[in-house]
């Protein structure tokens, strides 16, 4: 039986730039294969764009590709862009997907490749030129959690950023009140950033065992970290800490229906859209760890995460 590849190719009609059209195929029939896997879109756009990036390194197509032009696009990673080790490895696992993809008999890129332009695509990613996956724990030394006094130092820098703002009249006091409950709330549960981001108002309740915490003794998660093919993982997270429902209900009850989106079943709204971005996230994390005059290693909403649950 004839590859799928015939499948994304107009048989029989000139091709006016056969290397982009043959190479937009590929990308277009790879695409197809992982949405038939139940992958999510922006894994396959993530996927996509790493294909293109190495291609363009190369100024090669994948049927011209070697393991010579995998080794400097990797050296060009990690010497001039600074890669880490799993994003390296990230990287090069999805041009060796790609490269098993183009070389399966089942999906006949081999055949056309061979026919159009007289050669083929080869695997191009090996054990001996590709990062391995040594240890579970890759992150630098460097990087670690707050401890108990520089958690307390960012929340009250947090908290001063709202009552600086709001001191000079302006309207801009309801997102800082937003981010500093929104970072309390990410380290009182142990939150992700997207998990965070990603909370309802309808996420919050009971917890038998815990009366003294309200309408706010568990926590549904449910856009926690998936598997590859899988939905969103979902996971319940009790309430531990004492001062949590209290900085919540102010939140919900008492500043939240200020905002512009208040009407969004959003946790956090934005002020210019139904719920907070990741981007707003990391910029306010920067901004007050910078203040704070900390180092730029802590760079994400993970630094805050629980040291101990009391």
């Amino acid at each position: 039986m004839p590859g799928s590849a015939r499948l994304h190719l107009i048989d029989g009609l000139p091709m006016l730039r056969p290397d982009e059209q043959v190479f937009e195929a590929m990308l277009k029939g790879r695409r197809n294969q992982q949405l038939a896997r139940n992958l999510s879109p922006g894994y396959v756009g993530d996927q996509e764009r790493t294909v293109r990036a190495f291609t363009r390194h190369t100024d090669a197509m994948p049927w011209q590709c070697t393991p010579q032009h995998v080794d400097e696009w990797s050296a060009d990673l990690r010497a001039v862009h600074g890669c880490g080790r799993s994003t390296l490895r990230n990287y090069q696992g999805a041009v060796r997907q790609f490269c098993d993809f183009l070389t399966n008999p089942a999906y006949g890129w081999t055949d056309e490749c061979l026919r159009l332009f007289g050669t083929h695509p080869v695997q191009v990613v090996y054990e001996w030129n590709a990062a391995a996956h040594a240890d579970e724990a890759e992150g630098g030394p460097e990087r670690r959690a707050f401890t108990r006094p520089e958690l307390e130092a960012f929340f009250d820098h947090a908290d001063e950023e709202v009552l600086r703002v709001r001191g000079k009249g302006r309207k801009g006091w309801l997102p800082a009140f937003r981010d500093a409950a929104l970072f309390k709330t990410t380290y009182a549960y142990g939150l992700r950033r997207n998990e965070t981001r990603m909370l309802n108002l309808t996420d919050f309740g009971r917890n038998p065992q815990g009366r003294e915490f309200g309408e706010y003794g568990t926590l549904l998660v449910r856009y926690g970290k998936a598997k590859k093919g899988s939905p969103p993982k979902r996971r319940s997270v009790l309430t531990v800490r004492h001062w949590t429902p209290g900085t919540v209900e102010e939140w919900i009850s008492e500043v939240r229906p200020g905002m512009r989106h208040s009407t969004s079943p959003a946790l956090w709204p934005s002020e210019r859209g139904p719920r907070v971005g990741l981007q707003r996230l990391d910029s306010r994390f920067a901004a007050y760890r910078d203040a704070l005059g900390w180092t730029r290693r802590w760079s994400s909403t993970h630094c805050t995460g629980p040291t101990s649950p009391t």
